[in-house]
């Protein structure tokens, strides 16, 4: 299912060959029909992907939009329109001048969903991606795409950052999108992040924040924009601060912006509630539960 070899050869690149022998139980382990009530289901879709002859796109639309929800995106692969929740496209517009240039650079994706920025920085021109995530189906839309795409040494693992070996101090970037406010311990991520990185290497960090002044933080006590697991929401200056307790200079912001129902809504290919059901009635200004409404921040921090 994944290319080993690949990967493989990805960590000989990094200079961490002993990743192998730490991850590859732990990626068989994730990878087996037992791992998920529905694998064995997305497994079965993923070899009739490879079985669909390219005179079949609307067996090839049936097949992708079985692997909904799809968070990320868009994409246009085998001559199928996947119209996500996020139109991610947007967001990438917004920063992906404002970053150290990516030629070249060895890049680790946390939080890589099904691989959407990851395929992008391929396009920028990196070298290799090392992406991670959690949540297998997202792996799976990941394997799928590839299936009309495999240029370049792009990976999406079924991992968290905390299970890679480390401190490997072998990445030139590491990209944090959407994950800090999930984090119970956002300073363990950050330093997590800072050790993955080469020192002199750029982390780009892109959360949620919430508007202020001063450098304060908050924890919702039940949900937030009627998500559950947002454990602590701070003002920028709040930001800085942790980047900077961390250890990492020239902390500076790419982007600011407000999420609108424009940019992230429900799709054909992601059917359930999204940001629209998650504001308040008649005032978009605030979410159901009474917090500003989503915002949301690209920051960019050196690693020592």
């Amino acid at each position: 299912m994944l290319d080993y070899p690949a990967l493989w050869r990805c960590f000989e690149d990094l200079g961490l060959e002993s990743w192998r022998s730490a991850l590859e139980p732990l990626l068989a382990e994730r990878l087996q029909d037992d791992a998920h009530g529905d694998f064995r289901k997305w497994r079965q879709t993923l070899e009739a992907l490879h079985a669909a002859g390219d005179d079949k796109p609307e067996l090839r639309r049936e097949l992708l939009l079985s692997l909904s929800p799809w968070r990320k995106g868009p994409f246009e692969v085998g001559g199928v329109s996947i119209d996500s929740e996020w139109r991610s496209n947007l967001k990438w517009e917004r920063v992906k001048d404002a970053l150290d240039p990516l030629t070249g650079r060895r890049v680790l994706d946390v939080g890589s969903g099904n691989g959407y920025y990851a395929l992008r920085m391929r396009e920028a021109g990196v070298k290799l991606v090392i992406g991670i995530d959690p949540t297998l189906l997202y792996v799976i839309q990941f394997l799928a795409i590839r299936r009309f795409d495999t240029d370049g040494d792009v990976h999406v693992l079924p991992l968290r950052l905390h299970e890679l070996p480390g401190p490997s101090r072998a990445f030139d970037t590491a990209f944090s999108m959407g994950v800090l406010y999930h984090q119970r311990s956002p300073i363990d991520h950050l330093q997590q992040l800072r050790q993955s990185l080469r020192p002199g290497g750029q982390l780009v960090l892109e959360t949620l924040f919430i508007p202020g002044e001063q450098a304060q933080a908050c924890t919702p006590p039940d949900r937030y924009a009627r998500m559950r697991n947002v454990w602590m929401l701070p003002t920028i200056a709040e930001l800085k601060t942790w980047l900077a307790r961390c250890g990492y200079r020239g902390i500076d912001i790419v982007d600011t912006s407000v999420t609108t129902v424009d940019e992230q809504r429900s799709t054909e290919w992601m059917t359930f509630e999204s940001l629209a059901d998650a504001l308040a009635p008649g005032d978009p200004s605030l979410t159901v539960e009474g917090w500003p409404a989503p915002r949301r921040v690209v920051m960019v921090a050196i690693s020592p």
